[in-house]
């Protein structure tokens, strides 16, 4: 299956020399880490970080706003903006 990842430019690069030294692809060696990654459970256990809430200037929320309607809250946010 293809996808599309950002990584650092400086990883991507210790990558693929890692990958020229071995002989082999940089697709071979994304996928050993992966696969590594997965194998050791690190995954579940930084899958979803617990983040803080906050607002700013004590306003928080804004008024026909809520956490589960982002289209409106991307509309909001960009208002004005030209975007």
């Amino acid at each position: 299956m293809k996808t599309t990842i950002e990584i650092s430019d400086g990883l991507l690069e210790a990558a693929r020399r890692m990958a020229a030294e071995r002989n082999t692809t940089l697709r071979t060696i994304v996928e050993a880490a992966l696969c590594g990654y997965v194998a050791a459970g690190s995954c579940q256990a930084e899958a979803r970080p617990r983040l803080r809430r906050h607002s700013f200037h004590g306003r928080g929320l804004q008024p026909g706003l809520s956490e589960s309607e982002w289209a409106a809250t991307r509309e909001w946010s960009y208002k004005g903006r030209g975007g």
